[in-house]
């Protein structure tokens, strides 16, 4: 029995990480201290300041744990990778988790390349963006070398060149071949000023070309190559982001607004980049009940600059954030340089952070119709199936299907919805162990018992079996004490194989196919019947599962798997005689004979 009290005795003075769980082992909270004696334990000392968020929270925690690390730092470090791991209830959480493309320009090379790259390095060479889209960058380097003949390959120059010939790009007029020596470092360079102007926001070179290009092809009718210049104009737009607010000359900045609404909120960033507007993204948060705006901000900027490859000098926001110290020394450290966190309180950084708070609510207003969509076939349809079984919210669904080919290769399937959504890493395969043939009551039986065994593993609101009474019996069955109150419900098809209900207690549920419950219960029975399949496709296709038949002389996969159906067993093989075994699919005497004296040795 954890004693909360005693425990709280044990704390050090130390930084960590400490994680509040609930009695069903989840844990509900993740948070970092400079202290840990001091933070933990405020959360169990009477306050009339403390928010009905932590009240409720409080309540909920049946133990804690906590982790000791060097540094306020490390720990801020370490809370954001553990939230984004576990993402508990009553932390805010980024839905988005992007890593967006930046063009490198390979500035510490002889003769430097363009490419595409997910992350900035502490090196050497030139990094542009980050771009919206990656399918614009590749199409625009694409353009950029074939316009200015820029290298492409690894190559190390000058020390190799003339050491191999020209590539295939020269040939057709694309390269220049320095690795031939045919274009000197000089003319080389002023290509790589031209891409560097266009990349820079100096964009009318390249468009005057594409116009041009574009221009002679529609002359002549060639609408189809046309159309191919008119996507290349509109990927280097994308690129150029076209700027639209100007700043001083070298300011590398990002501009925060938010907008909330209930359990939604939306966070627009504007990346201001050399003084210039290049671009502006907003990401979806699932704040935790009773969040403020500090919380929303603090939790966005600790797990969103977690992931970003890029930290400007100044990040502008809408509203004071907690730990901030920490967590300008953590972007410090992270970017190599300062990072400053400011509110701007006049002027035209104070606009612009009320034009991305502007943006943000109008992203949230044109997104509400989306929201409440998503929202009625997740956890709507989980409320309403749960009310029409008269049952608990069903936060945690767990679906189980067998998958065989005539009781060859059972295996059974595992998968998790939580609050109506997939919960992919919850997923889990089982090879049936003790029984042999078509059994699917025996083979659900053995796979609930052994998912039962891993007490470790998060308990299920519900339990959905791909079929219907005797399915639900033979779990109940097995699982005996174990199940506990766990509702189990068998998922009911119809004779076209269609989903139709819930076999629930005895009693089947119809449901409306054109309601958002019944498309819930598809989906998931759909899923768990593609994971089921594609297990058992797996271990057919990688040769896991070794018969008895394999090394019969003349017993190939399609005699084999043709006994396997013919008999069901390959004790129903051995007890059948030469004769019976000739007479299945495919056989003849010779090869039942083969079969015959393999199962009797």
């Amino acid at each position: 029995m954890f004693d909360i009290q005693e425990e709280l005795k044990k704390l050090p003075h130390s930084p960590g990480v400490y994680l509040h769980h609930d009695a069903r082992d989840e844990i509900i909270y993740i948070g970092k201290a400079k202290n840990l004696k001091n933070r933990v334990s405020q959360y169990f000392q009477s306050s009339r300041s403390r928010s009905p968020k932590i009240d409720k929270m409080v309540s909920q925690i049946a133990y804690f744990e906590y982790i000791v690390t060097d540094s306020e730092v490390e720990a801020l470090i370490l809370e954001n990778n553990l939230i984004k791991e576990n993402r508990p209830r009553y932390n805010t959480m980024l839905k988005d988790d992007k890593t967006y493309p930046y063009i490198k320009l390979t500035v510490s090379e002889a003769f430097p390349r363009l490419v595409l790259t997910r992350k900035i390095k502490k090196d050497k060479e030139k990094y542009y963006g980050p771009y919206p889209e990656v399918s614009s960058v590749r199409e625009v380097i694409d353009l950029l070398n074939n316009v200015y003949h820029l290298k492409t390959c690894s190559r190390n120059l000058p020390r190799d060149i003339g050491k191999e010939r020209p590539c295939l790009k020269h040939h057709i007029g694309r390269c220049d071949a320095p690795c031939a020596g045919k274009i000197t470092e000089e003319d080389y360079a002023l290509r790589i000023e031209a891409a560097k102007k266009f990349l820079e926001g100096n964009s009318k070179e390249i468009l005057s070309y594409i116009k041009k290009n574009m221009k002679e092809a529609s002359d002549a009718m060639e609408y189809e190559e046309a159309g191919k210049w008119k996507e290349l104009m509109d990927a280097a737009n994308t690129v150029s982001a076209h700027q639209k607010v100007e700043y001083s000359p070298g300011e590398d900045r990002d501009v925060l607004g938010l907008a909330v609404e209930g359990f939604e909120a939306i966070m627009q960033v504007f990346f201001i980049r050399g003084g210039k507007l290049l671009d502006r993204e907003h990401f979806y948060l699932t704040p935790a009940p009773g969040d403020t705006d500090r919380d929303i901000v603090t939790s966005f900027i600790k797990q969103y600059y977690a992931g970003t490859p890029f930290l400007p000098g100044e990040v502008l926001l809408p509203c004071e954030v907690e730990d901030k110290e920490s967590i300008e020394e953590w972007l410090h450290q992270k970017a190599g340089h300062k990072v400053a966190l400011l509110i701007p309180q006049k002027g035209k950084k104070e606009k612009m952070v009320e034009l991305a708070e502007k943006n943000a609510a109008l992203v949230l207003e044109q997104d509400r119709e989306k929201v409440k969509r998503e929202e009625m076939r997740t956890k709507g349809a989980v409320t309403e199936i749960s009310k029409m079984l008269g049952i608990n919210y069903a936060k945690r669904i767990e679906s189980y299907d067998i998958s065989n080919i005539s009781g060859y290769l059972s295996v059974g399937s595992m998968v998790v919805f939580e609050d109506g959504k997939a919960k992919k890493n919850d997923y889990r395969k089982f090879r049936i162990k003790t029984v042999i043939g078509p059994d699917d009551y025996s083979s659900m039986a053995e796979v609930l018992s052994r998912r039962f065994e891993h007490e470790e593993w998060s308990r299920p609101d519900m339990l959905l079996i791909d079929g219907g009474r005797g399915q639900v019996n033979a779990v109940v069955e097995a699982l005996g004490e174990k199940l506990g109150d766990i509702p189990v419900c068998g998922m009911v098809k119809d004779d076209h194989h269609r989903t139709r209900g819930l076999f629930y207690q005895n009693r089947e549920y119809e449901m409306d196919r054109s309601k958002e419950p019944f498309k819930l219960i598809t989906r998931i029975q759909d899923e768990t019947h593609r994971f089921a399949i594609e297990y058992h496709r797996q271990l057919r296709s990688k040769g896991q599962i070794k018969s008895v038949l394999d090394d019969i002389p003349g017993i190939g996969p399609k005699r084999r798997l043709a006994l396997i159906r013919h008999f069901k067993s390959i004790d129903a093989i051995k007890e059948a005689s030469v004769e019976e075994i000739a007479d299945a699919p495919g056989m003849n005497l010779k090869a039942a004979q083969a079969v015959a004296d393999a199962l009797k040795s």
